[in-house]
């Protein structure tokens, strides 16, 4: 009689050293040459990364963009043609961050554009992907380089065959009435930490993930996992929402070297120059006058909204790595799951639901 063999789920850390500040990686080929086939063996895997510049793409994403020569290529170009270096971002007046010591001012990037890049790209930092479909699994990095030197990078895969829900609760959030927004959602004062604490606790959750969501019933708002800075968030992100080609106009008014250059024009140079890019990527994936390439280049004339492709949930690591048999939530030093709103809420908050599920 044929018994079957349950797997405990398998945690593994991977080093990565980028090779220029945009480094794209096929993590599943680097685990493979250093551990085999051991996460193939089970029918899924957790992607996560502890950066707010680096991660991954959802799989059916990475799929459409992976089967078609430069699609990947492409698709990155793009954001970083609406985002590119050196815009004047706020987030890179190092002298206006006071939460710097000046020793940290020396060597603090100016990466405003990668972490708008990311968010709008619809980069995650913890992905789930089924293990029986073939290809490569990209670990996609927007700022791997500090000054001359590589950043250390790491990501960590979690093998799992099952995935449970154990625990779910929704939780109104408090938001300002300014129409763009972005609210901290790991503050202490809105007990969403402390309720997922109190769920792993509760259910001696070891491996699993938390998924935080907006509520069906929530409109004109996403989710993310990025830096809550303040510059960043409450001026750079804003003035995407508002205009998304803000800073790509900004770049293209400095190409010209000209002060008197006028904004219209440097907006108008600015969608000629992600027109290009918006090509070059429907040429690579073959999609012709296709839905997706219709849906991009709407973004010229409509609000953020319609382009960022910020997400309605995020999901968070949980592991024991840290302290054997006691499970927590595990993230970057500077992660932090943000509600970004383009449109004021019309009861001064907004509905999240939380849910844990562990993985056997």
């Amino acid at each position: 009689m044929m018994s079957l063999t349950t797997l405990s789920p398998l945690e593994l850390a991977l080093e990565i050293r980028p090779r220029a500040r945009l480094d794209v990686r096929d993590v599943r080929a680097e685990v493979s040459a250093l551990h085999g086939d051991v996460l193939d063996r089970y029918a899924r895997c957790l992607y996560t990364s502890p950066h707010t510049t680096a991660g991954y793409l959802p799989q059916s994403l990475a799929a459409r963009l992976t089967g078609r020569g430069q699609g990947l290529g492409s698709y990155v170009e793009l954001f970083r043609a609406v985002f590119p270096e050196g815009a004047g971002y706020q987030h890179d007046k190092l002298e206006l961050r006071e939460e710097l010591d000046p020793a940290q001012r020396q060597v603090e990037p100016a990466n405003a554009d990668s972490h708008l890049a990311f968010m709008a790209a619809g980069l995650r930092t913890c992905v789930s992907y089924s293990t029986d479909r073939p290809g490569p699994v990209y670990f996609i990095d927007l700022d791997g380089m500090a000054v001359d030197a590589p950043r250390k990078r790491t990501t960590t895969l979690v093998g799992y065959d099952r995935e449970t829900e154990v625990a779910r609760t929704t939780l109104e959030v408090p938001v300002s009435a300014h129409p763009v927004d972005a609210i901290n959602l790991k503050a202490p004062k809105l007990g969403l930490y402390a309720q997922i604490a109190e769920f792993i606790a509760a259910h001696d959750v070891t491996k699993g993930r938390v998924r935080i969501e907006l509520a069906p019933s929530e409109q004109f708002a996403s989710l993310t996992v990025n830096e809550y800075e303040t510059l960043l968030m409450q001026h750079d992100l804003a003035e995407v929402l508002r205009t998304p080609l803000r800073f790509a106009a900004e770049k293209a008014k400095h190409a010209w070297n000209d002060p008197r250059a006028l904004p219209s024009k440097a907006i108008e140079y600015a969608k000629y120059d992600m027109v290009r890019a918006l090509n070059r990527l429907v040429e690579a994936l073959g999609l012709g006058e296709s839905r997706i390439e219709r849906l991009l280049a709407r973004a010229l004339e409509v609000p953020a909204s319609r382009f960022l492709h910020m997400k309605r949930s995020v999901d968070l690591r949980v592991s024991d790595a840290r302290m054997p048999g006691h499970g927590a939530v595990v993230e970057g030093t500077f992660q932090t799951p943000i509600l970004v709103q383009w449109r004021s809420a019309p009861r001064g908050a907004r509905a999240v639901t939380i849910r844990l599920s562990s993985f056997s």
